[in-house]
C-alpha cells in the first residue's frame, strides 16, 4: 500500500504557510537533530520495522524542519501511511487532504485519495459489525458517506489507477449500506405518520441507488406512503412498477399490496 517514489523539491514560497501548518499530531522535540537525508532514512527504517508511532514522530519532524527539502513530497505521502497504520483516521484524512490540495497533478494523487477514502471506511466501521451483533445501516453513516464520495471520485478521476478495482468493490458495499440506511429512516417516518417524508426517502433510494437490492423495498415504501397520504392513484402507479420489478415482494399478494404501518385496506394495481 505504501508508495516509494522519490521526493522532488518544492519551490513555491507561497505554499510555506500551508506546508508549515500541516497535520502533525505528536511532539517532535524528542527526535534528534539530523540532516534531512539521515532523518528520512531513519523514518523509513521505522516504517519498514513496523514501528509506526516512532515513524510518525520522525516524519512529522522531517516535515517541520525541511518543508521544502528533497524528501518533502515523499514525507507527506509516508505520513499518510503512518497515520493510517496508527489508526489515526482523522490525521490520515487531513494528511491526504493536504497532499491532494498541494499536489493535485502528482503521480501519487490517486494514492492519497484512496487512503483518504480508506480512512473514512475504517472510521465508519464498528467493532461488533463482524460479529453481526449490530446493524450498522441503522447508525450514523457520515464517515461511510465520505468514503463512498472518495472512492467514487477515485474511479471517476483515475479509472486506470491500481487502487480503482478495490475502490469499485467498496463502492458496491457502501452503496447497499447507504441505501439500506435510507430505508430504515423511511420506515421510521412511516411508523410516525410522516408519509410525505417516507415517500421522498423511497424516491431518493430509487433515483440514487437504482442498482441496489433496496430499490424494491424503496418502491414499497413509496406505495405505502402514498396510501397514507390518500393518494391512491399515485400509489397504484408505483405499485405497478413494484409488481413488474419484484413480483415476489413480501408485501404483495398477487397484484394486491398489503401495508405494514398505514391503517388502510390493501390496494390492487
Amino acid at each position: 500500500m505504501r508508495v516509494s517514489t522519490s521526493g522532488t523539491r518544492l519551490g513555491a514560497f507561497a505554499l510555506a504557510a500551508l506546508l508549515l501548518a500541516g497535520c502533525a499530531s505528536t511532539t517532535t522535540e524528542s527526535v534528534p537533530e539530523l540532516e534531512e537525508r539521515k532523518l528520512y532514512e531513519q523514518a523509513r527504517g521505522s516504517l519498514d520495522d513496523n514501528r509506526y508511532t516512532t515513524a510518525v514522530e520522525e516524519l512529522e519532524a522531517l516535515d517541520t524542519r525541511f518543508p521544502f527539502g528533497d524528501y518533502a513530497e515523499q514525507t507527506q505521502l509516508d505520513l499518510i501511511y503512518a497515520y493510517y497504520q496508527t489508526r489515526n483516521w482523522e490525521a490520515t484524512r487531513a494528511a491526504a487532504n493536504r497532499f491532494i490540495r498541494l499536489h493535485p497533478s502528482h503521480p501519487q494523487a490517486d494514492y492519497a485519495l484512496y487512503m483518504r477514502g480508506l480512512a473514512s471506511w475504517q472510521a465508519g466501521r464498528f467493532s461488533l459489525e463482524r460479529l453481526r451483533l449490530i446493524d450498522i445501516s441503522k447508525r450514523d453513516l457520515g464517515a461511510s458517506r465520505d468514503a463512498y464520495t472518495d472512492f467514487r471520485a477515485l474511479v471517476d478521476r483515475y479509472p486506470e489507477s491500481e487502487y480503482a478495482p478495490d475502490a469499485r468493490q467498496r463502492i458496491v458495499y457502501l452503496r447497499n449500506l447507504l441505501a439500506q440506511h435510507e430505508l430504515h429512516v423511511a420506515d421510521f417516518y412511516l411508523r410516525r405518520g410522516a408519509y410525505l417524508a417516507a415517500v421522498e426517502r423511497g424516491r431518493w433510494v430509487v433515483e440514487n441507488y437504482p442498482e441496489t437490492p433496496a430499490t424494491r423495498d424503496a418502491l414499497a415504501v413509496m406505495v405505502e406512503g402514498y396510501m397514507g397520504l390518500e393518494m391512491n392513484d399515485r400509489a397504484r402507479e408505483v405499485l405497478r412498477t413494484l409488481i413488474d420489478n419484484a413480483p415476489d415482494h413480501e408485501q404483495l399478494r398477487g397484484r394486491a399490496f398489503q401495508p405494514k404501518h398505514v391503517s388502510a385496506p390493501a390496494i390492487s394495481a
